[in-house]
């Protein structure tokens, strides 16, 4: 799950995740409407096929927004923003989920109404992880050391809609990494520094962004 190598610089990125989006929208539909949701999530658990639990879904009020029906409170924004640190961790000379605002430039692309299949699947993938972790270690997620997450990630990401939740939580990752910092993510170009990479000319203005624009 770990980062070993920095990527290669020259390949087209931008390509690659228009490429990556569209196989995972594609696997999404297939798993969560051919088969049914029931089996998709089955697939992830690996255990049953039964709703988060509702411990997961409580949180306070003044810690939780709601986007496209979700509830985002605390808990899940923690889990969700562990996940992302250790799939995408600090290196030495390397900036990690949180130095790329990962978690923030997720909950702002998920605003966008055209991306609620991703919405309610990675928020629903909090729940079906803290369902196995309790069934396996009797904590939550974020309840386990480092070995224990390491072990409860690979564990899903040998079912298919488990390695999916992974993938497009990876896809959002990379998006932080390389967008333009007025999305969100990316502060101060930190990812293109890393990479090396010159970005276009001229950078939008925050009212030219492209969920601004008809």
């Amino acid at each position: 799950m770990t980062r070993k190598e920095r990527p290669d610089r020259n390949r087209n990125f931008a390509s690659f995740i228009d490429e990556r989006r569209q196989q995972l929208l594609s696997r999404r539909r297939f798993l969560l409407r051919g088969i049914g949701a029931g089996a998709g999530l089955y697939a992830f658990n690996l255990f049953a096929g039964e709703a988060p639990t509702q411990s997961v879904k409580a949180g306070k009020a003044e810690d939780a927004r709601s986007t496209a029906g979700v509830v985002w409170n605390e808990h899940v924004l923690q889990t969700l923003s562990t996940v992302q640190n250790h799939l995408f961790p600090r290196g030495a000379d390397s900036p990690g989920a949180d130095d790329i605002n990962a978690l923030a430039y997720l909950q702002s692309a998920l605003e966008d109404p055209a991306l609620v299949e991703d919405t309610q699947f990675i928020h629903n993938g909090v729940g079906w992880l803290d369902d196995l972790s309790a069934t396996t270690y009797q904590k939550t997620f974020l309840q386990l050391d480092d070995d224990k997450r390491e072990a409860l990630l690979r564990t899903i990401a040998k079912s298919s809609a488990g390695e999916n939740w992974l993938s497009t939580l990876l896809l959002y990752i990379f998006e932080a990494l390389l967008t333009d910092p007025v999305y969100g993510g990316n502060p101060d170009g930190i990812g293109w520094a890393w990479l090396e990479h010159t970005p276009g000319f001229p950078h939008p203005p925050p009212d030219k962004i492209y969920t601004k624009l008809g």
